[in-house]
């Protein structure tokens, strides 16, 4: 990989603190990467005061089924400021991997209008961002596996895959009954982000795109091909054509790819970035590219993670950096969040150093 140059840092830092486009409400990026932690809305003192103790600034926030509102969004940003923390996203398993959406099933209006309510409410809430993935037919996994040290965590083989979310299992060579278009699913894209790309511009709320998990080319018979490349990225970004639509960069989503993917971790964070449409990075490791991995420790897989927190910081990402999908370790949740958090902000304290930023 080519080091990044001057002009290509100047122009992701343009990009990050351009004056959006259309009207609007989007506010500028401040600089340096907000590492964050993920909780749930029941989130106690306790792990707060934890959360404050390993020098973590920002939370993500998951809400319950029907707890996507506007009142709850502003009880939970209030319970995290009294705590001296903030708020960078509340997400909700009703606001991603909607299959009425992705595939013109029936209730697919009924669904976007919820997602654009959503969506006002989390700006009217102050709050500005969130993630949305695509998926129609969940994520994909095996049985857990075993990785370093005997931790539990994710694994993924074909053969014995399923998909998972909200409460849904997804299985067998046709999860709909029929086999799907890449054409069809371009069309339904494209019907969804030209009603949500507006709303999210006047509400203020950047609305990241996470990637196919995992990016494989079909799965149950529908094609993931949108999120599953760069290219497609791209090419779902000029068709949305706003300001408030990027990306929510998986990067162990993007290792399991591999270089089906077009561009590997490094290079997709370097266009992303030059795009200014690189919004939120989940930082996570995976022992090897499709069609077998398992996910481990940062440490511990496949991609050189202090080469691609270098990169982050070259390209002067100013989003939202968090631990995601975290092996087990001991018996408490604390313990590998610990483990994974103090390895972040280290690599990241060295990088700075390293590039001489911050």
């Amino acid at each position: 990989m080519d080091a990044i140059t001057r002009r290509e840092i100047a122009l992701a830092a343009a990009a990050y603190t351009a004056a959006p486009a259309r009207g609007a409400k989007l506010e500028p990026l401040s600089s340096g990467i907000k590492i964050s932690m993920q909780v749930g809305e029941d989130v106690s003192a306790d792990d707060l005061k934890w959360i404050k103790q390993m020098g973590v600034e920002y939370l993500n926030v998951q809400t319950g089924k029907g707890r996507g509102t506007y009142e709850n969004f502003v009880a939970i940003k209030q319970k995290v400021e009294n705590a001296g923390l903030k708020v960078w996203n509340i997400s909700n398993n009703d606001n991603r991997n909607i299959e009425e959406v992705t595939l013109n099933l029936p209730g697919r209006d009924e669904k976007i209008a919820w997602l654009k309510q959503y969506i006002r409410d989390t700006g009217k809430a102050g709050i500005g961002y969130i993630t949305y993935a695509h998926m129609a037919n969940g994520i994909w996994s095996s049985p857990q596996e075993t990785t370093r040290g005997g931790a539990q965590a994710r694994a993924f083989k074909m053969e014995t895959a399923k998909g998972f979310w909200n409460g849904k299992t997804y299985e067998g060579p046709l999860t709909h009954g029929r086999k799907y278009t890449k054409e069809e699913l371009w069309d339904n894209y494209t019907y969804f982000i030209k009603q949500i790309a507006p709303v999210a511009e006047e509400a203020g709320v950047r609305f990241g795109i996470h990637p196919d998990d995992p990016p494989v080319p079909e799965l149950g018979g529908i094609p993931r091909h949108m999120f599953g490349t760069y290219d497609g990225y791209v090419k779902a970004l000029e068709i949305a054509n706003s300001p408030a639509i990027g990306v929510c960069l998986c990067c162990g989503t993007w290792m399991e790819g591999g270089k089906a993917t077009g561009k590997d971790c490094y290079n997709a964070v370097r266009g992303f970035a030059k795009l200014g449409k690189l919004w939120k990075i989940h930082f996570r490791n995976v022992t090897q590219p499709i069609p077998y991995f398992v996910e481990t420790f940062i440490d511990n897989g496949y991609t050189d993670m202090y080469k691609l927190m270098k990169m982050l910081v070259e390209v002067d990402f100013r989003g939202n950096l968090i631990a995601d999908h975290v092996p087990s370790m001991g018996q408490s949740r604390q313990a590998g969040w610990s483990y994974s958090m103090g390895y972040i902000r280290a690599l990241h304290e060295a990088a700075k150093k390293e590039l001489k930023k911050g």
